[in-house]
């Protein structure tokens, strides 16, 4: 195994090389991370992971409703999953692969990449890779880290990505955020390794001068008025001529998940502000745009 240094130095940027785009940015990419509502970073000091099998779960009903939407819409997208959710819904990984989507990595539990050691972070994804493997019968090349938690200084996390098989990552964020955000990565698809062989694909941002602003998805798409949001993505396929790379929750299209007593005005306001209208606004982005899979958008050979 080769050793990575911890933390990475700024310095490890300068090796980023951008990507040649698509042929078309017409088609964008549509993402799911799979987990439950008790999973989120918001709420690891409420939900310890000791308790996660002890609550009322609502990731399978949910996840198959966001395939009903999806098989409504006649689109496929990605579905990165926790390897956590794998083992206990089998099943469910089988719909989402028999239904013609992409099965990647969201990690086993939820852990922060950026709270790993590089082994530590080495066992978890190729844990991972197995179980999703083992329970959809496909192979998995995509990975995405939870909370976005790959950035300046743990940047040798993507080449654990590479070296234990995965071809891609979606795993930055190139904005400002308290919990993740590495505002001075490529807002487009890049090889953060040197070179060919794997590949970053951040999640889409508008740029407003000097700023990224988020626009893709998760608690910004249900903060935002819908034109806004179609406004923005439009403008990043048309203006600079770059694919969309949407992602979101299937609690958050579940309205009626055990509500959180307590919670500070932030996480109350960035978990459940616009659950209700969620499924209405996906569904009009699934109408206004073309979606397919990440391999397919971005690495169709």
């Amino acid at each position: 195994m080769t050793a990575h240094p911890s933390p990475s130095s700024r310095a490890d940027i300068a090796r980023f090389r951008a990507k040649s785009p698509p042929p078309s940015p017409a088609q964008n990419a549509m993402s799911v991370d799979v987990e439950d509502y008790f999973q989120v970073q918001a709420f690891a000091d409420r939900f310890g992971r000791n308790v996660w099998d002890s609550q009322p779960c609502r990731v399978e009903r949910n996840t198959e409703k966001v395939l009903e939407i999806f098989a409504g819409a006649g689109i496929k997208a990605t579905f990165f999953t926790l390897g956590w959710v794998a083992e206990r819904y089998p099943a469910l990984i089988r719909r989402i692969v028999e239904e013609g989507h992409e099965l990647a990595s969201h990690g086993y539990a939820h852990f922060r990449a950026d709270e790993q050691s590089p082994e530590d972070f080495r066992t978890d994804i190729a844990r991972t890779k197995a179980v999703l493997e083992d329970a959809g019968g496909t192979a998995v090349i995509g990975y995405r880290a939870a909370t976005f938690s790959i950035g300046r200084d743990n940047l040798w996390a993507l080449d654990i990505l590479a070296e234990e098989g995965y071809r891609y990552s979606s795993s930055i964020y190139p904005v400002h955020h308290d919990f993740y955000g590495m505002p001075e990565a490529p807002r487009s698809a890049f090889y953060p390794t040197g070179g060919p062989g794997f590949e970053e694909y951040p999640v889409t941002t508008l740029r407003l001068g000097s700023l990224n602003l988020p626009i893709g998805g998760g608690g910004y798409f249900r903060l935002l008025p819908y034109p806004l949001s179609r406004w923005a993505m439009r403008r990043v396929n048309r203006h600079d001529r770059l694919p969309c790379i949407f992602y979101f929750h299937p609690w958050e299209v579940d309205p009626d998940q055990p509500r959180q007593h307590g919670l500070a005005l932030k996480t109350r306001v960035r978990h459940y502000t616009g659950i209700r209208r969620m499924e209405a606004k996906l569904k009009k982005l699934c109408r206004d745009f073309q979606w397919n899979r990440m391999d397919k958008v971005f690495c169709p050979q």
